[in-house]
């Protein structure tokens, strides 16, 4: 009887965290249209930086190296996300085995206080 019971109550929590959550989505997505709006929200580079810039006289340069051509920004990000996998996976001992040793030595610590 009393498995019952605990069921019941799991059925009830569970019901109210779908409808949380549901409710939650939909909030999300019926306010996605106002967030992607381009003409509401600029950029604070658009609205402050380039403003005070051209009352100074200084007007906005082409960039050294313009990743928004293409898929130059996705290339770059590729790179760095492969050369720190490397880093990684090279010193994946040091940094791994220095851990073990410190929950090994707060145990044994912890051991001997005891």
């Amino acid at each position: 009887m009393k498995l019952g019971v605990q069921s019941s109550e799991f059925r009830v929590k569970i019901k109210k965290l779908l409808l949380f959550c549901t409710a939650v989505l939909l909030l999300i997505f019926s306010l996605q249209p106002l967030a992607f709006s381009a003409e509401k929200w600029q950029g604070v580079d658009e609205s402050v930086v380039e403003k005070y810039a051209k009352e100074h006289g200084r007007e906005a340069m082409t960039p050294l190296i313009n990743t928004d051509q293409g898929d130059l920004l996705l290339f770059v990000f590729l790179l760095a996300g492969t050369i720190g996998g490397f880093a990684a996976g090279y010193y994946w001992k040091e940094l791994m085995q220095n851990k073990k040793e410190q929950k090994i030595t707060a145990t044994q610590e912890r051991v001997h206080k005891e």
